[in-house]
């Protein structure tokens, strides 16, 4: 495997252009200074069409199995096919020699996340996953506020990640298959619980309630989790596509103040839109910067108004870049997923036994 040399960029084999590979991954890499995307890996006759139209320069193959044919013409493999393919292919990837970026989750176990992790770290190869919502606006928002001590000590972390789906959609992501490594607590579990264990440790004992409330449905649509980190904190994590009025994305509640932020990051919206990053990315108007006080709720003039920073998924792939070269670390290491799925783990039989589960 090749890292490249000055000026020449790294060249990336995206397998997967579904939501993931099309919105996500294709944009940024494209965007990213040091990448380039070399090959789109779809079998689907339509995206490949996509993908010919929104990167003209790409290469096409059918499959996974043409990247590892030609690992001396590639840089990266970047995996963001369903779920159930992670472990497969990204083992794959690795022992073609091939550094690898992964989708979240990284796999449906942590004992698989780590067997590939060992596997990754044998070959002396990048092994990263895409977590990019440590990259929202107002993660990096809150990020500050406590590094500047504004809260006080914390003692209460609310994180919901919420919407209003009715009707279902299909697909692999709503199956009931366990194989198939579906529902909302390891798709948009694996970014809440990613992201409290990042802000605030370890978690010690884990509590959750999980049902499947829409007709129709196979698997978890409507999730609760509890966290009881090792430092003190406790973690309430909602995921759901059954809330009919959303709550606020994070309520921060410490022994100084509070920090209250409605509203989602804007980056997904504008890449599914087609926007691409440039100027003013990941920005937000005023009208939606969270506040920061005590004693009275934001939502009838309580607190200070705090500016959010731009989200800014390009850092994700900036950093990958450099870790490649040599320039920065992994932004998200393999051993960092398996411990967010330590806790995934914990919360699925915690919520099927009706128990707090201690790790």
């Amino acid at each position: 495997m090749t890292t490249g040399t000055t000026g020449t960029p790294l060249r990336v084999g995206l397998i997967g252009y579904g939501l993931a590979g099309s919105v996500f991954h294709a944009p940024l890499i494209a965007a990213t200074g040091g990448l380039t995307l070399d090959t789109v890996v779809t079998a689907n006759p339509e995206r490949q069409e996509q993908a010919r139209a929104a990167f003209p320069d790409v290469r096409l193959a059918a499959r996974p199995d043409e990247l590892f044919d030609r690992t001396g013409e590639l840089d990266l493999i970047v995996i963001a096919s369903p779920n159930k393919t992670h472990v497969p292919l990204a083992t794959a990837a690795l022992k073609a020699g091939l550094p690898v970026v992964v989708d979240k989750p990284l796999a449906g176990t942590a004992a698989e996340a780590r067997e590939l992790a060992a596997l990754a770290e044998q070959r002396g190869l990048l092994l990263s996953v895409f977590q990019n919502r440590r990259w929202d606006n107002d993660f990096l928002t809150l990020r500050k506020l406590l590094a500047e001590g504004a809260l006080g000590d914390v003692w209460r972390f609310e994180s919901r990640f919420e919407r209003w789906r009715p009707q279902l959609k299909g697909g692999w992501r709503e199956s009931g298959d366990p194989t198939e490594i579906g529902g909302l607590l390891y798709d948009l579990g694996s970014h809440v619980v990613d992201q409290a264990l990042v802000l605030f440790g370890p978690a010690t004992q884990v509590y959750a309630e999980s049902d499947v409330r829409r007709p129709g449905a196979e698997t978890d649509d409507d999730t609760f989790i509890a966290l009881t980190h090792a430092g003190g904190v406790r973690s309430h994590l909602y995921v759901s596509a059954t809330t009919a009025q959303l709550g606020p994305r994070f309520r921060v509640l410490g022994s100084r103040a509070g920090y209250v932020k409605y509203g989602l990051d804007p980056q997904e919206a504008a890449l599914r839109e087609g926007l691409r990053p440039g100027s003013g990315w990941g920005a937000e108007p005023e009208s939606l910067w969270g506040r920061l006080g005590s004693g009275e709720s934001p939502l009838t003039g309580g607190g200070t108004p705090v500016p959010t920073l731009p989200g800014d998924y390009p850092a994700y792939y900036a950093a990958v870049a450099d870790a490649l070269t040599g320039a920065g670390p992994n932004p998200v290491t393999a051993q960092a997923a398996a411990d967010a799925l330590d806790v995934l783990e914990a919360a699925r039989r915690s919520a099927r036994d009706g128990v707090a589960v201690t790790l």
